[in-house]
């Protein structure tokens, strides 16, 4: 039988609405849901979330209302903390959840900060979803529809460190090679989410400067940022490259198959690795100066 999740009736906020796309998302995809204040009905559920006046990972009750709780967590937090503990969601996706996700949504319900206003944020765009409901049946509806969006954003949070993961062996190949041969430039066989590898492994000391990669059936040239969520190149393409496109660009470095430079200088797109190549030992990007 699917698991019975209970939670409150009326608006519903980000906690309760990603506390249930935990569950369907590492538990149970299938779980239902009912939404009520009728405490007999709340009792009967496998699990209550945001309701009830308790809580007890064990007896799976994860309300944060009640004088007796003092913690720092919401329904959300609560839940995410019980499937950790039995082993439904590993210490390192747990823990990208709540850096990434869940404690903020903790940290807006139970008050500890605010929104922005005009600064969109996960728990303000839930929130949205109970503009538009007026019955029981409506907020039953929109929350569903939330919970849904929630859920992808879960499952994009996971996949982003699965990615990652398989990313840091050829990333932290790629630097070592590039170290050894005295290049200023890493190569990868395919694309890879390649910063967050990067720079846990010094990338900040690094002496590289680009990344070259195929995409598309093109090959890209990347700029690397001097520190993580820089939008700072260490080093930027020439600006003689900058904003050219085509034939203009192909003109301007000297080799035919250039096809665009950004205008900030951060990326460079050639139509083979050969091209792309040639257009950086020519300019003397292929090590550092």
């Amino acid at each position: 039988m699917p698991i019975d999740v209970a939670t409150h009736s009326g608006s519903f906020h980000a906690d309760d609405v990603l506390a249930f796309a935990l569950i369907r998302a590492f538990l149970d995809p299938a779980a239902t849901l009912v939404r009520t204040r009728d405490l007999d009905r709340i009792r009967e559920a496998d699990v209550a979330i945001d309701v009830g006046g308790e809580f007890d990972l064990e007896r799976r009750r994860f309300d944060h209302h009640q004088a007796s709780y003092d913690g720092l967590r919401s329904s959300a937090g609560m839940v995410l903390d019980w499937l950790e503990a039995t082993t439904r969601v590993s210490a390192d996706i747990a823990g990208a959840l709540r850096a990434e996700l869940v404690e903020h949504v903790d940290a807006v319900d139970n008050g500890r900060i605010s929104p922005t206003f005009g600064v969109p944020c996960f728990s303000t765009l839930v929130g949205t979803y109970n503009n538009t409901a007026g019955s029981s049946e409506e907020f039953r509806i929109q929350f569903l529809a939330a919970a849904e969006m929630a859920e992808e954003v879960v499952r994009g949070i996971c996949a982003g460190i699965e990615q990652i993961a398989a990313a840091r062996e050829a990333v932290h190949r790629g630097m070592d090679e590039a170290v050894e041969a005295g290049l200023a430039v890493i190569e990868f066989d395919d694309y890879y989410v390649w910063k967050p590898a990067y720079f846990e492994k010094g990338g900040v000391e690094h002496p590289t400067d680009f990344v070259l990669f195929p995409a598309e059936g093109d090959w890209r040239v990347v700029a690397i940022p001097p520190e993580p969520g820089s939008f700072d190149k260490k080093r930027p393409f020439p600006a003689e490259w900058a904003g050219l496109v085509d034939a203009e660009l192909e003109a301007v470095v000297g080799v035919n198959g250039a096809r665009f430079c950004h205008k900030n200088r951060f990326i460079a797109v050639f139509g083979t690795r050969d091209a792309a190549i040639t257009a950086l030992e020519n300019w003397g990007l292929m090590r550092r100066p």
